[in-house]
């Protein structure tokens, strides 16, 4: 996998994944669930929609807007997540959060950092050499099929 559009992609579908999975497990730990008013959860929609338009926006976008929305959407995962998550024990708050929570909470966060990496070293060009393995030389094997080997032909 050596497409950066692909692998961006893919850390985009497995940090929703947590993110999802987080949700459902955060939900079924809490015994009488509370009543949230409606601006918490249409913001709940919104961050989880970002990383569910970053799927195909990965694989959608031209070059300089993929990269730039990969930085600003990691960006926003990143900060929203690592605030909710880290800051408040740091000002003597309770986390708000089980530590099964906090586990994929840190999973989402450095993956949503490596995809801010990836993006910002993301380069468009490409490559003049490819970075596949080739073994011996195919073109070579096809002009000299039936031919005799050679004195100093590597075999």
């Amino acid at each position: 996998m050596h497409d950066t559009k692909e692998r961006l992609s893919l850390l985009w579908i497995f940090a929703f994944l947590n993110y999802l999975y987080a949700d459902v497990l955060a939900l079924w730990a809490v015994a009488k669930p509370p009543h949230l008013p409606p601006w918490v959860l249409a913001g709940s929609a919104v961050l989880m929609e970002i990383p569910i338009a970053m799927i195909l926006a990965c694989r959608l976008l031209p070059f300089r807007a993929n990269r730039l929305a990969n930085i600003i959407a990691g960006a926003i995962c990143t900060l929203v997540n690592g605030g909710l998550t880290y800051v408040p024990p740091l000002f003597g708050a309770r986390p708000p959060a089980f530590a099964e929570y906090l586990f994929f909470a840190t999973i989402e966060t450095v993956c949503t950092s490596v995809i801010i990496w990836q993006a910002w070293t993301w380069s468009g060009v490409k490559p003049v050499v490819s970075s596949e393995r080739v073994v011996g030389n195919p073109g070579r094997a096809i002009q000299d099929q039936g031919a005799p080997a050679q004195p100093g032909d590597i075999q």
